[in-house]
C-alpha cells in the first residue's frame, strides 16, 4: 500500500458506509500505518482514515483494471491513484477524523487570510510572518498554521520552500520582509493556479509535477543534489527539501543533521522507526 499510494495524487474515494469527513480527490497519502487490528491512512491535509480489521477484515492492492480477487459488495474503503486502487473489504468500521494540531485550534485568535482567493492583499499575510509570537519557531511549522495563513498544507509547504531556496530549518525571526513576500506570493500562486485540479503541480520538469514532494532519493532539477525527507512536528508529516540547494538561513541544531541514505527504502525504513517510537 505505501509503495503504491504514498507520494500520489488520489483521484477517487469511496466508502458507502463512511463515518467521518470525506477525504478529497488531489490530496496526496503521506503515511500508513498499522496500529494493532487498525491500519491508518493519513493524507496530506491531516485527514486519518481508521479502519478495523478482524475477521475476513483485509485490504488488498490492484493495479487499474486489473480484476479484484473479492466482490464489489464486499467493499467498505477503496483509494484510487492514477495507476493503483487500494480496497479495504468487510471492516466492521471505517471512519475518518482530522490529526488534532493545536498550531490550528480557534482559540489561538482569528485565522488568517485564505490564500485561495483571488485579490487577497498579501500585506497582511507578510506582517503576519514577521510578527510571529516566537521568532524562534521553525519556517516550515509557521507556514502551515493558520492563523498566519489558510490554504498551505503539507505539499505547498515544500514547493514553496524549495521555489524560494530557503531552508526548511530557518527560525521565523530570521526571514527579511523580502524572504517574507517571496514566500507569500509564491504561496498564493500555487493554490491558485491549482484550484480545481485533481493533480497539483508547481513544475513541468518532473514526471509528477512536483519539484521535492514525494522525490526521495531523486535528484534536485536546481542543483542535482539527492532530496532528502524527514518526519517533523508533532504529527510527524514527512518534509521533503533539497540540501544542495535549500541552504538560506538554514537553522539546524546538530541532532538534526544526519547523515542520511539516499536510497528511497532507507529513508522510508527510518521513517518508520520514528512512527513505531512515537507509538511506544
Amino acid at each position: 500500500m505505501r509503495t503504491a499510494l504514498i507520494g500520489h495524487a488520489m483521484v477517487r474515494f469511496d466508502a458507502p458506509r463512511l463515518i467521518g469527513p470525506v477525504p478529497q480527490a488531489g490530496r496526496m497519502v503521506e503515511t500508513i500505518e498499522s496500529v494493532g487490528k487498525h491500519l491508518e491512512v493519513m493524507w496530506d491535509d491531516g485527514i486519518v482514515l481508521d479502519t478495523h480489521l478482524k475477521g475476513k477484515s483485509e485490504w488488498h492492492v490492484y493495479r487499474q483494471g486489473a480484476p479484484w480477487r473479492r466482490s464489489w459488495d464486499q467493499l467498505v474503503a477503496s483509494i484510487q491513484t492514477d495507476d493503483f486502487v487500494a480496497v479495504c473489504f468487510d471492516a466492521p468500521n471505517v471512519e475518518t477524523y482530522r490529526q488534532p494540531d493545536r498550531q490550528r485550534h480557534p482559540g489561538r485568535g482569528r485565522l488568517g487570510p485564505d490564500l485561495t482567493k483571488p485579490g487577497v492583499d498579501a500585506t497582511e499575510t507578510v506582517d503576519l510572518l514577521l510578527s510571529y509570537a516566537d521568532p524562534e519557531a521553525r519556517l516550515r511549522d509557521v507556514m502551515v498554521d493558520q492563523h498566519v495563513m489558510q490554504g498551505l498544507g503539507n505539499v505547498y509547504r515544500c514547493e514553496v520552500l524549495w521555489a524560494a531556496e530557503l531552508s526548511p530549518w530557518a527560525h521565523i525571526g530570521d526571514l527579511n520582509h523580502h524572504d517574507a513576500l517571496l514566500i507569500v506570493q509564491t504561496a498564493a500562486k500555487m493554490v491558485r493556479v491549482n484550484q480545481g485540479r485533481v493533480r497539483r503541480a508547481t513544475t513541468h520538469h518532473t514526471a509528477g509535477g512536483l519539484a521535492v514532494y514525494g522525490r526521495i532519493g531523486q535528484g534536485c532539477i536546481r542543483c542535482h543534489e539527492t532530496i532528502e525527507a524527514q518526519p517533523v512536528g508533532r504529527t510527524g508529516r514527512m518534509l521533503y527539501w533539497c540540501p544542495g540547494c535549500q541552504v538560506r538561513l538554514d537553522r539546524r541544531l546538530p541532532a538534526e543533521v544526519r547523515e542520511i541514505d539516499p536510497h528511497p527504502a532507507a529513508v522510508k525504513y527510518l521513517s518508520e522507526l520514528h512512527q513505531r517510537s512515537r507509538h511506544d
